[in-house]
């Protein structure tokens, strides 16, 4: 559990990141292996994308560096619960295990709403592991959020 607790605060550091550039902070690392091969934080303000978001920013570059749209040997560790999106992306690219911090009640496709990996029409669903740092990773959303409201 120790190298998956160290993968997952390299996760969260790249949520402090998305924070500090005014992202909402959710962050993610891609390991393959031992090797963390893309670790990378929200980026939809930065990029006007509103794809950038962290599983999706992780999953691209490691498809760009592989050269291959799946990435079967490959393990995501992700700050939030993903939305319907980086769950699709998360299913597409074949990722093998997915580990998440927080619970998401309103936007989350995992545990709560959609449940994609549950669904029928789901060709591939990762291993999931939920409730990794959680309490940071949950701490950290809101205090971004309280911030925001806050004059």
């Amino acid at each position: 559990m120790e190298r998956k607790a160290s993968y997952m605060e390299l996760a969260f550091k790249q949520a402090e990141l998305a924070a500090a550039r005014g992202e909402v902070p959710v962050g993610a690392v891609l390991v393959r292996g031992n090797k963390v091969v893309a670790a990378d934080g929200n980026r939809t303000i930065e990029f006007k994308d509103p794809t950038a978001h962290a599983e999706v920013l992780v999953i691209r570059a490691a498809c760009d560096e592989l050269q291959s749209e799946r990435l079967p040997d490959h393990d995501l560790y992700v700050t939030l619960e993903p939305c319907p999106m980086c769950a699709a992306t998360i299913s597409f690219a074949r990722i093998r295990r997915l580990y998440f911090g927080a619970f998401d009640i309103k936007s989350g496709a995992v545990e709560n709403g959609t449940r994609f990996f549950g669904q029928p029409t789901c060709h591939h669903a990762p291993d999931v592991y939920a409730g990794l740092m959680e309490r940071e990773c949950s701490e950290i959303l809101k205090t971004f959020f309280r911030q925001k409201r806050e004059p």
